[in-house]
């Protein structure tokens, strides 16, 4: 049989009793000295925007995300496990823009570009110190005491210069995509800034008829997107579904629907 465990302060005063470990031994910057002259992986990770709150989803993610690092350094390579922080991208100006009571681009250069962009750089870190918390209260193995930050020089410049060697091996390409695009920003949209607006609503639908050429007869169609009648061009059917033709106004005229 065993001893049962008996935890004094429970599971959260164990992780703290971890925690303190790990910072009394330094375990975690040896873990980071580990494998030198060895190969080197390299684990991309998108860095976070600390100017909002961290949740429970960015735990799931960096508790995943720390497994491959782990796993890599424990198969003999040198892991580099630089934190970082995004401090470009609409959701930082429109913290801003909020903040100040302006909207769009021209209130942005009433306001004065130079003094909206210092006040962009010093929203980012706002919540700097709880992102910090939670990484090291789930175990996310970082180094965040040399972070690269996005606005730096040194990082666009490196950035500018990866662009660079593609562009001289000719792995870049000039194409066509359709992409969203905000004329309030005047910029076109990532799919995870479209989805930072989404929300459900409600909305007014409507129900066109579509008169059948030479009988009193007409076909209904319902929609949700009533501005694109005008550029329609056909009325479709579904052979695998069932339409009725059903009578309205009795004696004055008949309607097809289904």
């Amino acid at each position: 049989m065993y001893k049962k465990v008996e935890l004094k302060d429970g599971m959260v005063g164990m992780e703290k009793e971890v925690l303190k470990t790990w910072k009394e031994k330094d375990i975690i910057k040896k873990n980071f000295a580990m494998n030198e002259a060895k190969q080197y992986f390299t684990f991309y990770d998108g860095p976070p925007t600390a100017n909002g709150k961290p949740h429970v989803g960015h735990i799931e993610t960096r508790v995943m995300k720390d497994i491959i690092p782990r796993y890599k350094v424990m198969k003999g390579y040198k892991v580099i496990r630089k934190a970082g922080w995004d401090t470009h991208g609409l959701p930082v100006e429109l913290e801003i823009e909020k903040k100040l009571g302006i909207s769009g681009k021209e209130q942005i250069e009433e306001y004065g570009v130079e003094k909206f962009v210092k006040e962009c750089k010093e929203s980012v870190f706002t919540y700097v110190s709880m992102w910090e918390e939670m990484t090291n209260k789930v175990g996310f193995w970082l180094d965040m005491e040399n972070p690269y930050i996005t606005y730096q020089n040194e990082y666009i410049e490196s950035v500018w210069w990866a662009l660079k060697q593609m562009w001289e091996k000719g792995l870049l390409y000039k194409g066509h995509k359709v992409m969203p695009y905000c004329p309030r920003c005047g910029t076109a949209l990532s799919s995870h800034e479209v989805a930072q607006g989404y929300k459900d609503v409600k909305d007014l639908t409507c129900i066109a008829k579509f008169k059948i050429e030479k009988e009193d007869k007409y076909i209904l169609a319902w929609t949700t997107t009533p501005w694109t009648l005008p550029s329609n061009l056909a009325l479709c059917v579904n052979k695998t579904y069932e339409y009725v033709e059903v009578k309205a106004n009795i004696g004055t005229r008949r309607r097809a629907t289904i």
